[in-house]
């Protein structure tokens, strides 16, 4: 494949070896107006938006990814394989599994647990167990609480379904300590390893399934801010 890919109308160079990625392309245009100098947009194919900038100096790159794991795969994947981008750090939302956790709270994802068949396209002869990287993970839990931002590292789990999932399900990985629920970090860990980079998920709690409370669309695009500044720091 050349550059530009199908889906990513930058040119080599253009996007920075960290790129920070939210699902929605709209938080990612967030960032880079909240936090980014010099901020050029390289990518607007499918209203996927992505900004590189700096942030204290350092060259930064944004890029939403959509949603799933399909849509992570495609992205992380040309990221990672055509644009010599190093190191993709998620910033995402989650749906709290953990009684533990309460909207707002920041959860590192140390490693993904998955519904998803995604891994059988790497035609491995076992199960693999996608991880983040821990230069990335230790880094992150450092920056947070030099902020002095709570934090949980744990497990989390990458469903490919937003709707319809039983609360009974929920419990049963709730059993196994699993922190919470989003849909994307699977696929992001899996692609980083084959590549040989680094990957690491970040997530703000948006809403809390067994407590039935919820956050907007306006405050999951704008006000994941805690999130935003630890992945920052990672550039």
């Amino acid at each position: 494949m050349s550059i530009p890919t199908p889906h990513l109308e930058a040119k080599l160079g253009d996007i920075a070896q960290t790129v920070l990625m939210p699902g929605d392309p709209l938080r990612a245009q967030v960032v880079a107006e909240t936090y980014l100098t010099d901020v050029v947009k390289y990518n607007n194919v499918r209203g996927m938006y992505g900004f590189t900038g700096f942030y204290k100096g350092k060259r930064v790159s944004v890029q939403g990814s959509g949603m799933g794991m399909p849509s992570m795969g495609i992205y992380s994947y040309e990221l990672y394989n055509f644009y010599q981008v190093q190191r993709i750090i998620r910033i995402g939302s989650a749906g709290a599994i953990s009684p533990n956790l309460d909207l707002g709270d920041l959860v590192m994802g140390m490693a993904a647990c998955t519904n998803s068949n995604y891994v059988s396209m790497f035609q491995l002869p076992g199960t693999f167990a996608p991880t983040a990287d821990f230069g990335l993970l230790r880094k992150a839990a450092d920056a947070a609480q030099r902020l002095g931002y709570p934090y949980q590292v744990g497990t989390i789990l990458s469903s490919d379904t937003f709707y319809g999932e039983p609360p009974e399900f929920l419990k049963k990985w709730q059993s196994m300590g699993v922190l919470a629920v989003e849909m994307e970090a699977a696929a992001l860990y899996m692609n980083a390893a084959q590549a040989g980079k680094e990957a690491l998920c970040l997530l703000t709690i948006s809403d809390c399934p067994f407590k039935q409370t919820t956050t907007t669309s306006q405050e999951r695009q704008n006000s994941f801010t805690q999130m935003m500044e630890v992945a920052l720091e990672l550039a």
